[in-house]
Order: C-alpha cells, then structure tokens, then sequence
C-alpha cells in the first residue's frame, strides 16, 4: 500500500470511529426516551379501576405507583388498609390531554374516609388563572398522633378521587368554530375544551412511627425574610415531564429553555432542618406591539409525597422579565405535620421536593416565539439535623424501590454507554496508530530527502530502492539507501502522549500539537546518494 493511500485511510478511520462513538449513546437510549411532552408515568405502574362504590373499591398496596383514568364528572373509590401505627399518604396526579383549554376551578380531589365516612383529609388543585393544561397533583393524609381522635384505628379506608369541573362549553356553531379552525393561521394555536378522560397516577406510600413521643406543637413563627439567593454563573438543565423523570439539581442558579404550554419539573433534596427557597425569572422578550399575556409563569412546590406545598405565578407578562417566588417556609421538621395551615404541614418529611414550572401557552400566540428563556435560583438553608426516632428504618420516603432500580439502571445504562464508546475509540485509535506508524516507517519511493527532485521516479509497484531510469537517461551510480536515522519523534506510547497533545502515538507528541491526519509524517532520511 502506498504512503498516499495509507494516509487517505488515516482520516477515513478517524471519521468511521467517530461516527460510530457519536451514534452509541442515542442509539442505546432512543427505545427509552419518552415523547418530550408527554408525562412520563412510573415505571411498572399497574392498571387500575376505580369503582362507583366503596363497597366495590380494589386495594392498593402501600409502595406502589398505579395508573388509572377518569372522565368527565367522574368519582372514582379506591381502598387501603391501614393500621393503627403509620401514617399514610395518597397521591393522585391527573394529566389532562395536552392542548386542552381548562376552566379555573377544573381540577382534581382526593379525599381519604374512614370506616365510618368520616373525612381524615382532602387536597385538591385547580387549573387556576392560567387556565391550560398541566399535571394536577393532590395528596390526602392520615396522621397518627396530635390529639387526633378520628382515623387513628386499624382497618379498611376509603380514598375518593373526584375530578372538579366547572365546564367549559362548546362553541353553540360548531360549523362555524370549525370554519373559524380552518382560517385561522398555522403558528396560531386553536384550544381544544376540556372534555374526555384524564390519565391517573395513583400512589400510596406509608411511614412508620416513632420509637417515643416527639413534639406535636408545630412552629408558630420562622424567619419571614427570604434567605439570600445564590451567586455564580448559571448552570444549564433542562426539566423532566413529571415527578418520575424531574431532573435532579441543588442550591445555585440554573437556566433552562422552555416551550410555552409546557411544564418542567425539578428535584431538590431537602433534609431536617433545612428550609427551601425559589425564585423563576420569565426573561425579557423584545416586542414591538404592546401585548400581554396573565399568568405567564407559575411555579409550584410539592413535597416527597406529591402534596402541594405552596406556589405563585408572575401575573400579567408584557415583554418586561417577571419572577415568580416561594413565600418564606419553615424548617423541615416532624411536628409540622400538627400545623393548621396546609404549607407547614406540607414541610413535614425529608427528601426530595419537586418544583413544577409552568408557561402559558399564550406566550407562543403573543410573542411568536418557541422557547423562552427561565431562571431557576434556589436556595437550601440551614444544617442538617438528626432523623426522628423512627420505629424503623426510613430511606427515602415517597421514592420506591423500582424507582430506585430504575435510577440504578439508567446510570448503569450510561456507564455501558460510556464503556462501549471508549471501546470504539481505543479500538480506532489503536489502528490510527498502526498506520500513522506504518507510513512513518516506510521509504519515500523514488523521491529523495531535502526536496531534489528524482531521477526516474518508479511506478508504484517498482521495488523499493531501484529507480528505473528513463530512456536515454544515464542510470546513477548506486549509493547507500537511505542516511543515518533522524531523532526517533517523541510521541510516547499513549495514543495522545504524555502531554496530551492531540497528535497520534506515531507522530511529533509535542504539547499543542494539531495531530490532523493529513498532516505529512517526519521521515528521517539520511543525505540523497552520491551521483
């Protein structure tokens, strides 16, 4: 093979292992990879029926995510059977088809009933302002303990999801909504009315309780001024499409692009005795009409058992930069639980607390743009404390065990990923090396060193060190082949050398190096013969 073949094949090489690296990861996740705008359910969620009756309700099992549906108007019984000893939490995510318009008040209930129809708690959330479609979330509770002298026995309990609506009705032409549909522009988006079923996530978690009385007096004052916000550059993340898949971040600044009509979840860990604070900036949008959007941006705080701790939104949205921020919350602690007001209560357990970031789909039709630029800032303050006597070990609650499997999995996924990429590299290098060296080590054929041109350059299958003179040429005096060898380049054996230059082993090594391919390799050749 000839020096210019081997090093036409040098670069070929190089682009083959580097498309083959660039393809493992997408290839390997492309089967696992949720649609962007869908809401991403528990993984091995088990179906389930809601029924019209307590009398007929199926049980779900403490520790288990459970997927189910409800209509219009529907009221959906399920049961759980609780001792006398843990707390239990139910939560239900409904998740509206995307796209829909809703009312203000549509949303969804849970309520948990004891044996005797005796209400232990009730959580809702609506649509509110913002009137579109989102994950709903609400989680019911029954707490042991607190002087409580209703739902503290062992038994059967009814959970009692109900879908609030106020109703939005159709257009009274439906000829002319569709006429009106049909004329309207492409980029401008047409809202459908909130009708049909709504998907469910249903889960029930329970949590053991304590070895000792703790306090049952819940804090009456903390700080009321916000703690300060992080400094330092941004951090870019991009959100998950529910609890299941919210991306994982801490205290600091993070910057995301966001889809109007869409909502973005987030998971920040928060320990006993710490407390959480968040801020979301909608950035600025130059505009040259005067227009304006209410209810933008909404940013919503969840607990590690999905309840609705507190939220706000940035109100009328005119192109200026808005920010939606948490009210001041008290310390995670276990006599939260014995507040009246539903945001202490919500700060009743360690672990994870989800932030759901929402934008009006109207962004889109006013500013005519697909993605806006969002803030997140966040800050975790105070140290972590010692855990609760609990009467058993407590890991973390709200996250289940094939939820941690799957977590497992997926950074075992990108190890393999990463393994198999660095394989295709090592592999590719090894024969960069191979043929980088290989054209290094063989004669320049016919063409002496110092750039004298040749006499009687051979064809290419000529044996090397015989020059075929032409006709009538005098043939040269045979000298010696080739000079003493030149410095042996200093590449080192690693395929990037010691300095991490970017040549290959074979070539110059030297700090800075290009190492381009095509780049023509020292040969080392002795003085041309004598004539």
């Amino acid at each position: 093979m000839s020096q210019r073949s081997r090093a036409r094949m040098v670069p070929a090489v190089v682009a083959a292992v580097g498309a083959a690296a660039l393809s493992t990861a997408p290839a390997a996740q492309a089967a696992e990879e949720p649609n962007p705008n869908s809401y991403r359910f528990g993984v091995g969620a088990r179906s389930v029926e809601g029924a019209e009756s307590s009398a007929d309700a199926e049980a779900l099992e403490a520790g288990t995510t459970y997927h189910s549906s409800i209509g219009p108007g529907g009221k959906l019984n399920f049961r759980v059977d609780l001792d006398a000893e843990r707390n239990a939490y139910v939560s239900v995510v409904a998740v509206p088809r995307p796209g829909t318009e809703l009312a203000y008040s549509d949303g969804i209930e849970v309520t948990l009933q004891d044996a005797q129809g005796t209400r232990c708690s009730s959580a809702d959330e609506k649509a509110g302002a913002g009137r579109f479609a989102r994950p709903l979330a609400a989680a019911a509770h029954r707490t042991i303990g607190g002087g409580r002298s209703t739902c503290q026995e062992a038994g059967a309990y009814n959970v009692l999801v109900e879908r609030a609506e106020a109703g939005n009705p159709a257009p009274a032409d439906a000829s002319a909504s569709a006429s009106a549909s049909a004329s309207a522009p492409a980029s401008a988006s047409v809202p459908a009315f909130a009708s049909g079923t709504w998907e469910l996530e249903i889960r029930h978690v329970t949590e053991p309780g304590l070895r000792q009385p703790g306090p049952t007096e819940a804090p009456t004052a903390w700080p009321s001024a916000s703690p300060g916000l992080p400094g330092g550059e941004a951090r870019e993340t991009a959100g998950g499409t529910g609890f299941n898949d919210a991306a994982e971040i801490s205290e600091g600044e993070w910057s995301s692009r966001m889809e109007a009509g869409r909502t973005y979840f987030y998971r920040v860990g928060v320990d006993w005795g710490q407390r959480i604070f968040a801020t979301a900036s909608l950035g600025s949008t130059n505009t040259e009409d005067f227009t304006f959007v209410s209810e933008a941006l909404t940013m919503r705080l969840y607990n590690p058992v999905r309840a609705l701790v507190e939220y706000d939104g940035t109100g009328p949205y005119d192109g200026r930069q808005k920010q939606a921020s948490l009210d001041p919350l008290p310390e995670v602690a276990y006599e939260n639980r014995f507040a009246g007001a539903d945001k202490v209560q919500g700060m009743r357990l360690r672990g994870d607390y989800y932030l759901a970031v929402s934008l009006n789909p109207r962004l889109a039709e006013k500013f005519g743009k697909e993605r806006f630029g969002v803030t997140l800032r966040v800050n975790v303050e105070g140290d972590a404390e010692a855990a609760p006597p609990y009467a058993e070990p407590v890991g973390d609650l709200g996250v289940f065990e094939s939820e941690k499997v799957e977590r497992s999995d997926t950074m075992r996924l990108v190890g393999l990923v990463g393994v198999g990429t660095g394989a295709l590299l090592v592999v590719g290098l090894g024969a960069w090396t191979l043929l980088a060296r290989r054209a290094v080590a063989a004669p320049a054929r016919g063409v002496p060193a110092q750039g004298v041109p040749a006499q009687g350059v051979p064809p290419a299958d000529a044996g090397a060190g015989h020059g075929v003179p032409l006709p009538g040429t005098p043939a040269p005096a045979r000298g010696p082949a080739a000079g003493p060898a030149g410095p042996r380049p200093t590449g080192g054996g690693a395929p990037y050398g010691d300095t991490h230059g970017c040549g290959p082993a074979g070539g110059p090594g030297h700090e800075g190096g290009t190492g381009q391919a095509g780049e023509a390799p020292p040969t080392g050749y002795g003085p041309p013969p004598s004539p």
